[in-house]
């Protein structure tokens, strides 16, 4: 029988930070990533999605370079407490396999799944609890993107004797580089290691693998996905549609994006706040970046992110890289 869940809420995911950054999404016709995994309905939906087109579902052999990239952590020598922290934890099903590896060294294992989303988070924690005591998961509910304090909030959370590993698995895609890398690099202490994972664009071809790629996104369960967001704010099906497209940034990275395109117009109200869609107006409601080793590792590497070993899928569509902060860190450099 399910027990309540002590889950701890950063200020970042408050009901006035989340008004003012969804009052910001509208303002900017940008729609920040984490309204879509609002709702129960919402993360329910991208579980659906996920299991379906994600590669680390149907791809055997993206299954076997995240089992080689857990067992080389898990080989790391030491007999202190592992605490894992998995930042952007999502269903929790990665670092529940990796949480199983590191309990069968006989080193004491805790866990803190951290998400945006308090639904996901708690999807998370229940995955974790077929290998951890209730007691050794510690739920945090954050805006990995606002909260400043984080690395402070994280450090409160460890245990003072253990060693930490931090697990960022699909989730850089979704953030501009510059913005997510130094958050991630604020995150580690030095020498500490960072395991996280990315979808990479196959192929010589940068723009042709990417294009390879595009019907992961561009189909209905991520329409119906998305279009969640907007029909919560009273947005109608036939206000407009959802198209996807490549575009290349003004970091030369190219993203596959989604853009809600009105062909009838549409007021959205919060009160005290009114917006206008014009027909002919869009709204970016998604953004994916997708990588190459190539075009990601150096720019790990500005923000003192050494990488030690990765390994990348046949298909060449996702990869895994255990970085480690570097000692002396050039962080922010360019």
């Amino acid at each position: 029988m399910a027990t309540a869940a002590k889950v701890t809420i950063h200020p970042s995911q408050f009901p006035d930070a989340i008004r003012r950054d969804l009052l910001e999404s509208l303002r900017r016709r940008q729609v920040n990533h984490k309204f879509h995994y609002d709702s129960a309905k919402q993360t329910q939906q991208w579980l659906a999605l996920h299991q379906q087109f994600s590669p680390s579902r149907n791809d055997t052999d993206c299954e076997a370079i995240y089992d080689q990239a857990f067992g080389e952590v898990a080989k790391q020598p030491g007999q202190e407490p592992i605490h894992l922290i998995g930042l952007g934890c999502g269903g929790g099903q990665k670092d529940t396999r990796l949480l199983k590896l590191l309990q069968s060294s006989g080193r004491k294992i805790s866990y803190t799944p951290s998400d945006v989303s308090v639904a996901m988070t708690l999807v998370a924690r229940q995955t974790s609890l077929s290998v951890l005591d209730e007691g050794d998961c510690t739920p945090l509910v954050c805006d990995l993107a606002t909260a400043d304090d984080l690395p402070s909030v994280l450090n409160s959370i460890s245990p003072s004797n253990a060693s930490r590993l931090i697990t960022f698995f699909g989730m850089i895609p979704n953030f501009e580089p510059k913005e997510i890398l130094p958050r991630l690099a604020a995150c580690q202490r030095p020498g500490e290691p960072l395991l996280f994972s990315a979808n990479l664009a196959p192929g010589a071809d940068y723009h042709a693998g990417v294009e390879s790629v595009l019907p992961q996104y561009d189909n209905v369960l991520t329409r119906d996905w998305l279009l969640t967001f907007l029909l919560d704010l009273g947005v109608e099906r036939n206000d407009g549609e959802v198209r996807f497209a490549i575009e290349t940034g003004a970091d030369s990275f190219k993203r596959i994006v989604a853009r809600f395109h009105f062909r009838r117009d549409r007021i959205v109200v919060l009160d005290p706040e009114r917006f206008e869609f014009r027909a002919g107006e869009s709204v970016r409601l998604f953004f994916s970046c997708r990588y190459t080793p190539v075009n990601l590792e150096p720019l790990l590497a500005r923000h003192g992110l050494a990488v030690q070993s990765r390994w990348v899928t046949r298909s060449e569509e996702e990869g895994v890289w255990l970085c480690r902060k570097e000692l002396t860190s050039s962080a922010g450099a360019r």
